[in-house]
């Protein structure tokens, strides 16, 4: 049986605005579903049943087919999000054919589920969610997780957006000591159009940095903005 995957958007060549590959030249394969439901998440449209209608189901050549159609020869990487990718077993099909193309796969997670392709992805981002998203992150499924994934690909992540966020995240990176380990600025200002918005968001960036250099148990993270946000507000397809 052909393995069918569900599908929401497919766009670039543009960059990756987050975690461990930000700013790296890639393509987007983005799709639906999710185990949460973050208060602040930027594309509840996967999962809010809002686009039900825009789910395309595929198979891997025509994602592929898509992929080259719009990405010419211009793209190496593919980045394929969310959602929650990691609930999708048919993605082996995808990711094996993107092995055989020699294309390089990030994927970004927050360690709730496990799939044995996940082990072929060579910029894996497991991102725990913070108290601000309103979920109940489990440590112990997140350790299960972790362990069962390629240690030089891995790398975490945490949003923050504010204090108990960001103790959350001294947490996380004190269970995972040697993991490389990113924070991220949140996002609040999710409508369409907010005025000011790129110097909001390095307001908040700012602060952020500003917390993190006076904090001697965050001496090994990397302190990032969400890029595409700065660039591009809320603009869908970049």
């Amino acid at each position: 049986m052909t393995a069918i995957i569900p599908v929401l958007e497919i766009f670039g060549p543009t960059i990756q605005g987050e975690g461990q590959v930000i700013g790296r030249k890639t393509m987007f394969v983005r799709t639906a579903g999710c185990d949460f439901r973050c208060s602040w998440c930027d594309s509840k449209f996967t999962w809010d049943g809002s686009m039900k209608d825009e789910i395309q189901m595929m198979t891997a050549e025509e994602i592929w087919e898509r992929l080259t159609e719009i990405g010419g020869e211009c793209f190496d990487h593919v980045t394929i999000s969310g959602g929650n990718p990691a609930l999708i077993k048919n993605l082996q099909a995808f990711v094996d054919l993107c092995e055989t193309k020699h294309i390089q796969l990030a994927l970004e997670t927050q360690g709730t589920k496990f799939q044995p392709w996940m082990r072929q992805i060579h910029d894996l981002t497991i991102s725990p969610k913070p108290p601000s998203s309103g979920m109940n992150q489990d440590l112990s499924q997140l350790d299960t997780v972790i362990t069962q994934c390629v240690p030089t690909s891995l790398s975490l992540k945490v949003v923050v957006f504010d204090e108990a966020d960001l103790t959350f995240a001294q947490t996380i990176h004190k269970r995972y000591p040697k993991t490389p380990f990113y924070l991220q600025v949140g996002n609040p200002y999710l409508e369409d159009t907010v005025e000011h918005h790129t110097e909001r968001l390095l307001n908040r960036y700012e602060w952020l940095i500003n917390k993190v250099m006076s904090n001697p148990t965050l001496n090994r993270v990397h302190v990032l903005p969400q890029l595409h946000t700065l660039l591009w507000s809320n603009l869908k397809g970049v």
